[in-house]
Parts: structure tokens; sequence; C-alpha cells
């Protein structure tokens, strides 16, 4: 029999309930046993989702109430010690606290994990750090499943993974020296998961799809060799090929591999003679395109011959990534829907998989006819392609994506009009979005608010940002986006060429969920998005306002994007468009426009020989969507939650104006790299955690802002926090705001 199996469910719930409950906890609205058991209710549901689809084994290991990685260190041992928390006896308000930072401590630093829009906290590694295991979480989970009768297995992500993706701290050392004290703390969690009756464990490695150095490679072998010793192991790789260590992987003595084939279908052949348990990722877990059911057949009957019992089945990866159910979207268009495949649909996809292979596609006719007709429907769809935009793209000119003059030239322009002061001080974009903001929007969507009134509370809404700002005396302003449901979502309802779900929400990072976009079809902007509201907060002030849009890497990597053309012409589709919105924000005199990309890195190929193809297409699409504006006209751009190092050319070659960095969580760390680098525009390290409740003392920021006056000039350094405070309160955004000001003042006075 084929075995269907999964590494991992969304964890959120079906309409977000573990999010409401954990920010109603942190509220002290509801107490810790009331939210285990909302935990405890979320993942029987889930189990019992895959059980009734036929699930071989159900997935346990991967709820968590924040992040894997973060349960991963508090299983080793390995938390922070900067927190004076004991990892053998961490309360659940102490595991918030190292995610979310606390009175004396900020929060563990977060990274994207891979090139996902998810985000895990990053393992603090020390030349003295030591291990020690604490399996209690994945125990509790494993039982839970075994009491409701279910075939559970357990996944962890693996050592080598692990380390890899923490950061060294303290004194130099390298971190793979800490293998062989991490290695036992593996085993006994291994022997506390084989002690309750896990069968098997899939560990993942997620690292294999990367560039690994040589070193790390070559413990490999050793550590599965120990660890093969005490469980029955599936070594799972996704996001990429790992073809290239094939002899490696096969040599393992681990009882079985998953590889992913949705993002690296060449990759089968190499592993077509592997003489263990094989498992083929062939469902999508990142995107929500029905699966043609045929054509995977086609791909899995000659392994099916080859493998017998030992082919094995399942999604590419996680389904963390994808929202949980498209039933309920009942408004969706009703081609569009057809197209789709949520969480629970791709676990049906993957039991009709398994009943076909193992009874004959006869026993599915009826599931694969319908699969192929939505295929044949969607290629032959005429809502999809627009003949224009494929003109317009290939009418551009060799240098369209330029500026008029160099930054050299443009940036005396713009100082003689801006006439800021020395660091000028500035918010990244979004005010806190209070409950009367998204009250009113939710009303104006059910149709119990008209246009004009809706328009009339945000325009109040935004008077009071404005209002604030002047009184801490920020020099750039923003209109605080009070309109604005989410950075991406906003601009794709005004956009042709996207749909949108109702609940597809998918994790970002703890509580933070976001709905992204589904790019369907060629992209176009019918009519402005931005312009009419930065006017509007433009005419309430002399101060200068800054326009602010979301980019187009950033809208193209936010979204669930098509795949039947390639990201690089959809990316370039996104910023003409957006184009059209920044020439229009000029004409209406709004000559500081911000151009968000945080997530142009999360975008990089996981291999770095495939990097420089991406980075050129995706420089060129953010050049073009501010092409053809003045040079006295201001271009910024923020990034966040991202390393740069490595990709510094790139960066620079974007031709921002001015750049905006989270640099808090890292202690400015990354401006080494940039003042090393030269960078040669403008730059604005943000100065506190915005993703933190807590108010930064003015000690704090100073701190801060005089480690980035060592690395780069004074005229080039502009001052703002993190990134924006949509998810802050407004106290604490007005507290922190005030001494971010005091404190650039005090710095001011001291370099004048």
């Amino acid at each position: 029999m084929t075995v269907f199996h999964l590494a991992g469910f969304p964890r959120v719930g079906a309409k977000r309930e573990l999010k409401f409950a954990q920010e109603r906890y942190w509220r002290k609205e509801l107490s810790e046993q009331d939210l285990l058991t909302v935990a405890k209710l979320l993942r029987e549901k889930n189990w019992k989702h895959q059980a009734e689809a036929n699930a071989d084994f159900v997935s346990v290991a991967d709820f968590t109430f924040y992040d894997h990685i973060l349960d991963l260190q508090v299983a080793t041992g390995s938390i922070p010690a900067r927190f004076g928390f004991d990892s053998q006896t961490l309360t659940l308000d102490q595991y918030f606290q190292l995610a979310r930072g606390n009175e004396s401590q900020f929060a563990i630093e977060m990274t994207k994990w891979f090139d996902t829009n998810y985000h895990y906290l990053v393992p603090e590694f020390h030349k003295n750090t030591e291990f020690k295991a604490n399996p209690a979480h994945y125990v509790q989970q494993l039982e839970e499943a075994q009491a409701l009768g279910y075939q559970a297995k357990p996944t962890l992500v693996g050592p080598l993974t692990f380390l890899y993706l923490g950061k060294e701290k303290g004194e130099t050392f390298d971190r793979l020296s800490l293998l062989e004290k991490l290695l036992p703390v593996y085993e006994q969690i291994l022997d506390a998961l084989v002690a309750k009756g896990a069968t098997w464990i899939q560990i993942d490695e997620p690292a294999l799809a990367l560039d690994l150095p040589q070193a790390w490679l070559d413990q490999f072998a050793p550590v599965y060799a120990r660890l093969a010793n005490k469980a029955k192991i599936l070594l799972a790789t996704y996001f990429g090929s790992v073809a290239e260590h094939a002899a490696l992987l096969k040599s393992l003595p681990v009882a079985g591999l998953h590889i992913d084939v949705v993002r690296a279908p060449e990759q089968l052949a190499t592993f077509a003679d592997y003489d263990k348990v094989l498992s083929v990722g062939v469902i999508d877990g990142r995107n929500i395109w029905r699966a043609n059911l045929n054509k995977e057949l086609d791909l899995l009957e000659p392994l099916k011959q080859v493998f017998g019992d030992r082919l094995w089945i399942a999604p590419s990866c996680s389904l963390l990534h994808v929202p949980y159910d498209l039933s309920v979207e009942t408004q969706l268009n009703a081609d569009i829907r057809s197209w789709l495949a949520f969480c629970l649909q791709k676990v049906e996809e993957l039991s009709i998989l398994k009943k076909a292979l193992d009874q004959g596609r006869a026993s599915v006719q009826a599931e694969l006819e319908a699969s192929q007709a939505a295929a044949d429907a969607r290629a032959n769809s005429k809502v999809i392609h627009r003949p224009e935009v494929a003109a317009r793209l290939a009418a551009l000119p060799a240098n369209a994506d330029q500026r008029k003059s160099p930054f050299a030239e443009r940036i005396k322009l713009q100082k003689a009009w801006l006439n800021l002061p020395l660091l000028p001080t500035t918010n990244i974009g979004s005010f806190p979005q209070t409950t009367e903001i998204r009250h009113a929007r939710a009303k104006f969507k059910k149709g119990e608010l008209s246009a004009a009134d809706y328009e009339a509370a945000m325009k109040k809404e935004i008077e009071y940002v404005v209002r604030q700002q002047e009184k801490l005396d920020l020099d750039v302003l923003v209109h605080g986006e009070a309109e604005r449901n989410d950075m991406v979502e906003y601009f794709g309802e005004l956009l042709d060429g996207f749909a949108f779900t109702k609940f597809g929400w998918v994790q970002s990072y703890g509580s933070r969920c976001v709905k992204p976009p589904v790019i369907f079809g060629d992209v176009v902007r019918p009519q402005p998005m931005t312009v009419a509201w930065s006017t509007y907060a433009q005419s309430l002030t002399n101060r200068v306002m800054k326009g602010m849009l979301t980019g187009p890497v950033t809208i193209l990597q936010w979204s669930f994007v098509r795949n039947d053309i390639s990201r690089e012409t959809v990316c370039k589709q996104i910023a003409l468009a957006l184009n059209d919105e920044v020439l229009d924000l000029e004409k209406a005199s709004i000559k500081v426009i911000q151009i968000d990309e945080p997530a142009i890195r999360e975008g990089l190929p996981l291999k770095r020989a495939d990097w420089q193809a991406y980075l050129d297409w995706a420089g060129q699409a953010f050049r073009l969507s501010s092409s053809g504006c003045e040079d006295s006209t201001q271009i910024h751009t923020h990034m966040c939650y991202s390393e740069f190092n490595d990709i510094l050319p790139a960066i620079a070659a974007l031709d921002a104006d001015v750049i905006t960095i989270e640099t808090s969580r890292s202690d400015m760390e990354l401006l080494t790299a940039f003042a090393d680098f030269k960078y040669p525009n403008e730059i604005g390290p943000g100065v506190y955690d915005i993703h933190s409740p807590r108010v930064p003392a003015e000690a704090e920021i100073e701190h801060l802002l005089r480690k980035a006056l060592n690395v780069i000039p004074k005229e080039r350094l502009w001052v703002n926090p993190d990134c924006g405070l949509k998810t802050r309160g407004w106290p604490e955004t007005l507290a922190a705001l005030e001494n971010m000001v005091k404190v650039t003042k005090k710095l001011r006075a001291e370099l004048a």
C-alpha cells in the first residue's frame, strides 16, 4: 500500500482561533488553561482532517504557540541565556517573552524561513552554549494523538539545519563545533518519542537545499549514523533540489528520504534507484493551485512499479504555508475557485492519488475527470491574458528602468527643497490600526457603512495621525495607512489580475497572519490607488508628506502567484502598474515616495548560482516602478528582517535615494556591512523594535544611534523605527516615538 503522510498543518486554525486566543492571553483576558484548551482542540481538528482523508500518519510536533524553531530551542535547552530562564521549567509566559521581549531584554531576532514568508526565531549560540533535552512539548502531542487512536509521526528540524540557521554570539567561534554537545540531546529526544510509541520520526534537513559548506556536509554521515540507531527516521528535504547530494543521502542509514518534486522535479530521476522508502512531495505545499492529478499519476505510477510499498506520497513541505479550507470561499469567482486547492483540498488530492496508485485510476475516475476539467479550463481561460500588458512590456526601451540623473546629482536637488535638519526623523509607514478603524472597514465591506461615511472615518484617522506627528515634531510625515487592510492586499484589491479570499489566512509569525492575494492573470492599474489619501494628508500640514507604496517584488512574494508564466514577467507587470501610481503621486505634488521592498531578499533562489539572474530582474522591476520621475522626487525604500550582507551590490543597484532597514534586534549589526561596502545613498537604520510591545528607553535608542553614527556619515543618516506601527497601540507608539525624537534632538545639538 502507498503511504500518505504530512509534515505539518496550519497551526492557527481555520478561523485563526489560536491568534485570537494568544492575543487575549497577552492582554490578560484569557487564562493560561483556556489558551491550552484552544490549542488542544485545534490539534485534534487537524488530526481528524488528516485521518478522515486516510492519511497513514497524522503529523505531530508541528504545532507551536509561536514558532517551531523556538520550540526546538526549548527542547534542546538552548534558549538565550540573557533572559535568565531555565528551559526545563519554562513557563508559557516566559516562552512568549522569548518571542516578544520584556522590559529588560529585546526579543529573539526573527528572519525568514528559507525563501518563504514565514519568520522563525533565530537561535543564539555562544561558544559555551550547553544543551539539555526537554522533549515534553513533542511527547505531549504524540500522546494526545495516540489517545485518539491515530498513528502519529513526529516531525522536528534536524541538528545540522538547526545549528546552521542560528547565529554565533559573543566571542568568535564556529557554531558547528557545538554539534558534539547537541547530538546527545537529539538522541534523548528521539529516545523519549520512541519510548512513547513513535514508529517513524521525520527529521527535516532543509539546509541541504542551500549551498552548505563541505564541513557541514561532512557531518551528515556521522550524525545520522548515530540518530538512525535511535529511531526509524524519514530524512526530509524541501524547497529545492538535493540531487548533488544524492550519493551522500543514499549512503545514510536512515529508513527513508523525502524530496520536493514540486520545486525540483528534475531531481526525481536521481533518486529512482534509492533502495529504501522514498517519499515524493508531489502536492505543492507553498502555493494554492489545484494539481492536475492525471499528470501527477503519470509521474507516480512508474515509481509505484519500482518502489511498491516503499513509495510514500506527501505535500512538498509543511502545509503551514497555505490557507486552511477553500470550501468556505463562496464569494470567489467560480472559475478561479475551481483552479485552487487549500490545505484540506491538498490533503484530499493526496487521498485520491493514494487510492489511484493502490486501486487503479478507475477507482477515482470522477475525481480525475474533475481535476482535468479544471486544468483545461484554466489553460483556456480568457480572463487571464491581456494582450496590451504583454505589448507594454515588450515595448520598453533598454534604459526604461533608469532615473534621469545619478544619485549625487539628485540628492542636491532633493536637499534644496526638502530643507530637513540633520538626522531627519520619519516613520516607516503605518500607525496603529485601532479597533475603530477595523470596525469601520468591516462595516463598510458588509455594506453597513456608506462610502462617504467610510471615507469620513478614514480621513478623521488620517488627521489624527498627522496631528500626532506634528506634536512629536517628526520631520517627514506619513498618512498612517488607516485605509489599508494589509500592505499587499490593499494594492491587490485595486489592481486587475488579482483575486481575494475571505478566510485565506496564513501564519507569518506568532499571532501575525496575512491573507495573500491570488495573482491569477495579467496585472493592470485601472485607476489611482493612493493619490487621494496622500494629497488629503498633505493638505493638513505644511510638513513633507511621504507617499507609501508596496514594491513589485514584495507584492509578488507575498501573493500566491500564478504558475503559468514566469515570476519575472509577473513582477514587471506589477512594476509598471506601480510606476503609473508613482507618476500620478508626483503630479499631485507628493514628491517623497516610499516603495517598500521588505521581501526582496526572501525571493533569492536558495542556490547562490541562481542569485544573479533573480537579482537582475528583481532590481529592474523595482527601478521600473520609479522610472520617469523627476530628479527632485525622493524615492525611499524599506527592508526588514533580512540579512543583506551578501547582496549589498544589488541593494545599492536599486538606486533608492533613501533606504530604511530593520537593525534594532541585531544591535545595528547589519550597518557594519553597509559601511564596509560604502553604501552610497542615504540610510535610516531602525532604532527600536516595533514587533515588541515594550517602549525603548532613551538610553537604548541613543546607544543604537551612536553606533550608527560610527559607521554612517551624519549627513546621510535618517532616524526611524524598524518597521511600520500597525500592530502597536497608541500609548506605546507615542511614548517610543517621543523618546526617539528626544534622542535625535540631543544628538543634533552635539553634532552641530
